[in-house]
């Protein structure tokens, strides 16, 4: 085991899925953080895909991407969000992957000829994984969280596993926390705990005995409804946690922290002396964010803007941009398919910014392009990523290099200038799941340009996800109609971010890395940082403009 006492911490859920379980443990990793220890969280996801890179948006959210280049779940980038630690292909175990390990060793002979069994050949390989992330993190607090509910045929594996490691480290080095749904009967007027109680019950038929309830409800629980489950879960009152609706879940740590929280788990569970939180900067961030009155609207043009969880990372990277900046961002989802109808375009035309997120596959890709091509037309800032690079440049080479019908061979095989094209190892990779250019890599930033003056550095490291890059037979003639390539590989081989000089365009950005998934709270992705503020600039520039009427006169606008 580790050098330190890791001490483990389980949260499983009960009733229904999506009920925060991924912001409850985001949330106990911040206090802990906060209380001076280190920690590290990780997810156990109940399905057979060996990962979630291969899955549609619509059925799983965003890709979080971590710095060694694993393709995991989106509660992952909650994790690193709240507890700024990196997250690493450890951190996220699938059901699928702990199969897929355990066959692969049956293959090799690993077993002497056992009969594999889901006990106990599944659940030592589920256990081994925990351990991997104490042992090779050296960290005081492992957090895992178990994916969907208890009582569902997926998850049991993981819930034995879970049930029997207390036995191989000892029950006082372990805790169990369960969350729970605690619903508002409208016509009856009143909460309900039974569905509680028989989630606690169900988790205790598998074995496990909580030792902390989180309730999440609409508005805070009486302490009588506390009471009332405090007897059926045989627990004291103060380990049942009101987890209420808040406006903002970054307030998550700090309502925890209120209902003692960290105290009952450091001291009353474990036994820890623990020095007071320093959750300052914290509740500096989450008040600086409740305050804030100026808007600046932001278009997001995607192909899953129906499901916002597809670009979580960005939003989020958006919104620790605008309260930097002071200022809070609405997010305008705009549908590709849909650009080029009036009333989309006169939206497009209308707002603050515009920003291209990454996705795969041509559907759509033609309104991306023709949005590109709005923002650099009309001078509306403009952050592409990933794909929306590739939309840049294919947009730039169209329409300023002369090289009608650029693409990316991506979506256009036949493209007379293949703009962006596959990389030449990459030609003959069959299989899709995590064979991409995956993870951090070092991204040289050349002197004089926005994205130096965003970064302050000459060289940074940020991560990747994508198999498509600028064709480098091109490059020399984009750079000669005025694209600048202001980042690219330590080589200089790759393009890395591409932009237009700040006297041709207000700010035109597009990266190849995913520069979302380092923002931070209090601490934003620099070129989302830049971005937004250059939306600001110009949501000011043009209240000015709509402020003086030609004539001179001053006009309404000016008095709200």
């Amino acid at each position: 085991m580790s050098q330190v006492e890791t001490r483990f911490i389980f949260i499983t859920g009960g009733v229904v899925s999506s009920l925060g379980k991924g912001i409850a443990a985001a949330s106990i990793g911040r206090l802990l953080r906060s209380r001076g220890f280190s920690v590290q969280i990780q997810k156990f996801d109940p399905y057979i895909n060996v990962d979630p890179g291969t899955m549609s948006p619509y059925q799983h959210g965003e890709v979080f991407v971590t710095e060694d280049g694993a393709e995991t779940d989106l509660d992952l980038g909650h994790y690193e969000r709240f507890t700024d630690a990196n997250a690493s292909r450890a951190s996220n175990v699938t059901a699928g992957g702990i199969y897929n390990s355990v066959i692969r060793r049956e293959r090799r002979g690993d077993y002497l000829g056992a009969t594999v069994q889901v006990v106990p050949h599944i659940t030592d390989e589920i256990k081994q994984r925990i351990r991997v992330v104490a042992d090779s993190s050296d960290v005081d607090f492992v957090i895992t969280e178990i994916g969907g509910t208890v009582g569902d045929i997926e998850s049991l594996p993981f819930l034995e596993a879970i049930r029997q490691f207390p036995v191989e480290v000892g029950r006082r080095r372990c805790m169990f926390i369960h969350l729970t749904l605690v619903p508002y009967i409208g016509h009856a007027g009143e909460l309900k705990t039974k569905p509680t109680q028989h989630s606690v019950n169900e988790l205790r038929r598998i074995g496990i005995n909580p030792d902390m309830v989180l309730c999440r409800s609409e508005s805070v629980l009486s302490t009588e409804i506390r009471k009332k489950i405090a007897l059926f879960a045989s627990l004291p009152v103060n380990a049942i946690i009101s987890a209420y609706d808040v406006a903002d879940v970054y307030s998550c740590p700090l309502t925890f922290h209120e209902q003692g929280v960290d105290d009952f788990i450091l001291a009353e569970h474990f036994g820890i002396d623990a020095p007071a939180p320093d959750l300052d900067s914290w509740k500096a961030f989450v008040d600086r964010a409740a305050s804030l009155t100026a808007e600046v609207r932001i278009a997001i043009v995607g192909k899953y803007v129906r499901l916002e969880d597809a670009y979580l990372s960005v939003a989020e990277a958006l919104r620790h941009s605008g309260i930097h900046h002071g200022c809070r961002v609405k997010i305008e989802w705009v549908d590709s398919e849909t650009v080029g109808e009036p009333q989309v375009d006169a939206l497009l035309r209308g707002v603050d910014g515009i920003l291209i997120p990454g996705g795969f596959g041509g559907r759509g890709f033609e309104g991306k392009i023709a949005a590109a091509r709005i923002a650099r037309e009309s001078g509306i800032p403009y952050l592409g990523v990933c794909l929306g690079m590739h939309v840049a440049v294919s947009e730039f080479a169209r329409h300023v290099a002369g090289m009608p019908g650029a693409n990316s061979t991506e979506m256009d095989p036949e493209t007379p200038y293949p703009v962006i094209d596959l990389l030449p190892e990459q030609r003959e990779i069959a299989d899709m799941g995590g064979t991409m250019r995956l993870g951090a890599d070092p991204v040289k930033i050349h002197p004089d340009t926005r994205a130096h003056a965003a970064y302050g550095e000459s060289v940074v490291y940020e991560r990747h996800r994508h198999r498509y890059e600028v064709n480098n037979h091109l490059r020399k003639r984009l750079e000669s109609a005025g694209l600048v390539f202001s980042g690219t590989t330590p080589d200089e081989r790759l393009v890395e971010i591409t932009e237009l000089p700040r006297d041709v365009h207000p700010f035109y950005v597009a990266s190849q890395f995913h520069p979302e998934f380092k923002s931070r709270p209090g601490r934003p992705s620099p070129l989302f940082r830049e971005f937004v503020g250059a939306a600001e600039a110009h949501r000011r520039a043009r209240l000015d403009e709509q402020a003086v009427a030609p004539d001179g006169e001053i006009t309404a606008a000016q008095f709200g």
